[in-house]
Formats: C-alpha cells, sequence, structure tokens
C-alpha cells in the first residue's frame, strides 16, 4: 500500500509514470535490454534523450536561441557552473532568500565580485526581498535568485526587473508547477528530484549568447558550450533520470500542461492554507504574499508537540511531514504528484491533531 509521501526531495513521483517505467523496467521497447543497461550512444537512448528534450521545450516554451542541457552534479553543483560561465566581469548579484541562495552566494565569492543586494535573513527567511531594477549594478553578469525556497516554505511573487543583466534562477523545487516566461530569464536550473524524476540529473536552460565565455580554468564537464555542443553527452549523462524525467513530461502534457499543474496546485495549497488561516493552534510563519504552493510549513509553537506531530503522522501514513533540520516544526512539500486527496485527508489529521492534543 503506497503511502501519502510528502518529502521535500527525493519526492513521490507520478503513479502513472511508476507503473510505466516498471512495465519497461527489464525491456525498453522491443530493444531486448533496460534503460540501465543500454550504451548512452545506442539508437534508443538517443530516441529518449531527445524525446524528453523535445517534450520539455514544449511544456515549457522555450524559445529556440536557449540550449537545454541534461547534467548531473545536482543544483549544488550548479552554484560553482554559474559564475565558472558567466562572471566574465566578475562581478555578480545574488538576493539571499534561504539557505541554499545563500550557498550560492558563497560559492560565487570565490569566482569574483559576489554581492548580495537583498536578503531576508532578518525575519528567519519568512519572505522574499523586493527590489527594483537599479538595486542591481549595471555592470554584474548576472543577478542570481532562489525562485522558490524548499526549507523555509517561499516562493517569489514577482520577477524581478534586471533590465540588460541576465536573470538566474535556482527553480529546483517549483519548475514544471506552473507557467513560467522562460525569455525572462537568462539560465534557469533545477534538481530533478523533487518534482520532476530520480535524484541524479539536473536540468539547465540557458540562453545561447550566454554560453561560450566560461572561465579557462572551468571543468570540462562543468563547461555549458562543450556540453551543449556534445547533447548533455560530453560524459556520460544520468541515462535512467533522464528516461524517467521523459515520462513525467509526457504525463504532464497528458494532464493539460502547465496551466493544468498550476490549476491543481493552487487547489492543493489552498486547502492546507485555508485550513492554517482558520484555526489558532498551528502557526504559519510565511508571510501571505510569499507563501509556495509547493512547500507548504507549520509550527505548533512547542518543540515536544512538533516532534509528536510528526511521529503520528507517519504512523497514520503521511511520511515525511518533519520540517527540515535548520528550521525544526513541520512542511509539507505537495508538488506535481502529490494527489489532492492527500492534502486534504493530511488536513483533517492535522485538525484530529489539534483537537487531541490541546496546548498547555
Amino acid at each position: 500500500m503506497r503511502v501519502y509521501n510528502f518529502s521535500a526531495g527525493p519526492s513521490m513521483l507520478p503513479l502513472p509514470v511508476l507503473e510505466k517505467a516498471a512495465s519497461e523496467l527489464t525491456e525498453y521497447g522491443d530493444s531486448g535490454m533496460s534503460v540501465m543497461e543500454m550504451s548512452h550512444r545506442s539508437k534508443p537512448y538517443e530516441k529518449i534523450i531527445t524525446g524528453a528534450e523535445a517534450s520539455l521545450r514544449r511544456i515549457m516554451n522555450i524559445p529556440d536561441n536557449y540550449k537545454v542541457l541534461f547534467l548531473q552534479g545536482g543544483a549544488s553543483l550548479q552554484f560553482a557552473s554559474v559564475p565558472l560561465n558567466l562572471m566574465v566581469n566578475k562581478k555578480a548579484d545574488y538576493i539571499l532568500s534561504g539557505q541554499f541562495s545563500t550557498k550560492a552566494y558563497k560559492e560565487g565569492l570565490k569566482y569574483g565580485d559576489a554581492a548580495a543586494i537583498a536578503s531576508s535573513k532578518d525575519k528567519n527567511f519568512t519572505y522574499i526581498p523586493k527590489i527594483k531594477r537599479e538595486d542591481v549594478r549595471a555592470d554584474a553578469d548576472y543577478l542570481h535568485i532562489c525562485f522558490n525556497n524548499t526549507i523555509y516554505g517561499t516562493k517569489y511573487n514577482y520577477i524581478p526587473d534586471t533590465g540588460d543583466v541576465p536573470l538566474v534562477a535556482d527553480m529546483s523545487s517549483c519548475i514544471l508547477s506552473e507557467p513560467v516566461d522562460v525569455s525572462k530569464f537568462g539560465l534557469i536550473y533545477a534538481g530533478a528530484q523533487k518534482n520532476v524524476a530520480p535524484a541524479g540529473v539536473t536540468i539547465v536552460i540557458v540562453r545561447e549568447d550566454l554560453i561560450g565565455h566560461a572561465r579557462e580554468d572551468t571543468p570540462s564537464v562543468m563547461d555549458y558550450k562543450l556540453q551543449a555542443d556534445n547533447g548533455s553527452m560530453y560524459n556520460t549523462p544520468p541515462c535512467y533520470p533522464i528516461y524517467i524525467a521523459g515520462l513525467v513530461f509526457d504525463w504532464i502534457e497528458s494532464m493539460g500542461g502547465l496551466e493544468a499543474m498550476k490549476e491543481r496546485n493552487i487547489k492543493k495549497a489552498a486547502v492546507l492554507y485555508d485550513y492554517l488561516d482558520s484555526q489558532s493552534y498551528y502557526i504559519a510563519p510565511v508571510e501571505k504574499e510569499f507563501r509556495s504552493m509547493m512547500n507548504v510549513t507549520f509550527v505548533t509553537g512547542d518543540a515536544d508537540l512538533d516532534a509528536k506531530f510528526a511521529a503520528e503522522a507517519s504512523e497514520a501514513g503521511f511520511k515525511n511531514v518533519k520540517g527540515h533540520r535548520s528550521v525544526g516544526g513541520m512542511r509539507a512539500s505537495i508538488y506535481n504528484a502529490m494527489p489532492y486527496e492527500g492534502v486534504c485527508a493530511l488536513a483533517e489529521f492535522m485538525d484530529k491533531f489539534a483537537k487531541n492534543n490541546p496546548k498547555g
């Protein structure tokens, strides 16, 4: 019996995708072998990776002047890959809205003049800093943001106006949750293990004019142009996660695309936020205008009660609702694959727990 898995990542995948993968586990098509066994240079795998890219381009409406790369190393490797490839003038701006944007900023400091032009650390990252075009240095090589903050449960409700400065966004925990105008970004990257595929593949969508300027000491596997010129196959790619990603892209198309995903996700998030706003037992720390559709955070205000909630929720089949170790409390990650019924069931459990565990 499958549980409701609210893990922030690796996270649950759509059941039809898992069932399709299971049916092809030992033999893909008429190839006589599993995807996990075939050469990435073979005709069957070439069809898989090119098909996955084509599907992603369709559902995200990616312009022709952008390259799509399927890389390794997770989003964390991109913290270094971005400055190595884009920091031509050795100057870049960052907005700090949580742990991962801060890590990216610290990595950027190693390669040049990285400036934190705004931060929400003053309120424990419970909001997204608002900036104007004049806040971004005109000679910066890029502005880096983390579009959705998995740990703190916040999301940008606007796209920063950067003028001619390329906007770089880590979208690991919100990619494919709603439509996004790719043309407003110079580069988008995302670890796939939250909304796309098993851990192992990282998607990079980068405007063509931004590649080909990597530092001379950039490792070859981190050079966007080298990877683009080789179709993401300069080295052996993460074959099976790319295969699963392709199945997920197909599933999204079959569900109506990203507009349909957005509608589903708004409906799911509303169940939890409406409940949280209707009572006083739980506290939702994030400022309302910056609430994430993907990661809903809440606390009771009592560490012992939080621990009891997480334990009892797990026993009841609601797995991985314990908050990140750095912030505590609870977190329900409700990515695309989480069904509406699972969110409703969690809200019912929350209400029952509150009634059975009154605060002192």
